[in-house]
């Protein structure tokens, strides 16, 4: 599967892979050169880590607007503080992949901080797996992840400072808040599960036909917030719907297995698949909502034991 992957990014992408050390990136050479995998747009880094989900123990790269690119607004990356979703304890070795991959990459560092009312200054917890952005002033997020008291990353932050956070520092103008995630999401409501910007106006967003199922409320709910929201310039958003494939669950717990966790490449859209039958009916809208790529199927059912998918094992950053 990672060797399917690295090959498929690397027809249309530099592919930057970290590794624990030199005797792991040996072996991950060994895999990718039987899988005709490895190429020149593939780099190893040994940096070790606790775990894959590089979207969010990664930095966030920006790149300046157009009416602002000068000397002073050059690219820049965004390094949150990780802390294992609020949840797990270690997360030594990924809390330092922001840090390492921006320094890689050359580019400005800044760590967004929230000043509360007494003047305290805190550095912001938040993963890139809670946010979804059009590139346009539009942000995604999810009430269950940045709001709960269950796994709450930021205690003095509520929804106005996360709104004036996304604007600071995204320039994010419309804050969409949906409710809540999908059933087995282990980071508590991640948006990236459920729905995603597909351009300027155009979401793609799951949904859960039988009244039965655990997710039905969920994203029901979720559904009436998105054709109520607007972008930032006031336009109403193309939803476009992909069901939900049937419950996967492993040792009694259902896994949060979702058709959005999907990365968008240069050339191609890496769209997770479970052997389901509704597999078909989502590829076939990526298709559709992504005209120009290549829509390259990766089978997930290992992945997702892991609670996430091929948008949380990635994080993309601008070309050099």
């Amino acid at each position: 599967m990672y060797a399917e992957i690295v090959r498929t990014l690397a027809r249309h992408e530099r592919v930057d892979v970290m590794v624990n050390g030199a005797s792991w990136e040996k072996r991950a050479r060994a895999v990718l050169e039987k899988a005709d995998a490895l190429s020149d747009n593939v780099c190893f880094h040994r940096w070790r880590t606790n775990r894959v989900w590089t979207r969010d123990s990664g930095c966030i790269f920006l790149t300046p607007s157009a009416e602002h690119h000068d000397a002073d607004s050059g690219l820049l990356a965004l390094h949150f503080q990780f802390n294992g979703w609020a949840k797990y304890p270690n997360y030594n070795f990924d809390e330092k992949v922001g840090e390492r991959m921006a320094k890689d990459a050359g580019v400005r560092v800044v760590q967004p901080v929230f000043v509360d009312s007494s003047k305290n200054v805190h550095r912001v917890v938040l993963e890139g797996g809670s946010i979804d952005v059009n590139g346009c002033g539009a942000l995604l997020t999810t009430e269950e992840c940045l709001l709960s008291t269950t796994q709450q990353r930021n205690l003095p932050m509520d929804r106005a400072a996360y709104e004036q956070l996304f604007a600071d520092y995204f320039g994010a103008q419309s804050v969409i808040w949906l409710e809540s995630g999908i059933a087995g999401d282990d980071t508590h409501g991640h948006v990236d599960d459920i729905t995603r910007f597909a351009g300027p106006n155009t979401v793609v967003s799951m949904v859960e036909p039988n009244e039965q199922s655990e997710n039905y409320a969920a994203l029901h709910a979720n559904l009436g917030r998105l054709k109520n929201a607007r972008t930032a310039e006031g336009q109403k958003l193309e939803i476009v719907e992909i069901p939900m494939p049937r419950p996967v669950v492993f040792e009694g717990r259902q896994l949060p297995t979702s058709y959005a966790n999907f990365y968008i490449a240069n050339g191609a859209v890496l769209a997770p698949v479970f052997n389901d039958p509704n597999d078909r009916i989502a590829l076939n809208t990526l298709a559709e909502v992504f005209p120009t790529r290549e829509i390259v199927p990766i089978y997930c059912g290992d992945l997702i034991w892991g609670f996430g998918a091929l948008h949380c094992m990635t994080q993309q950053q601008p070309g050099r």
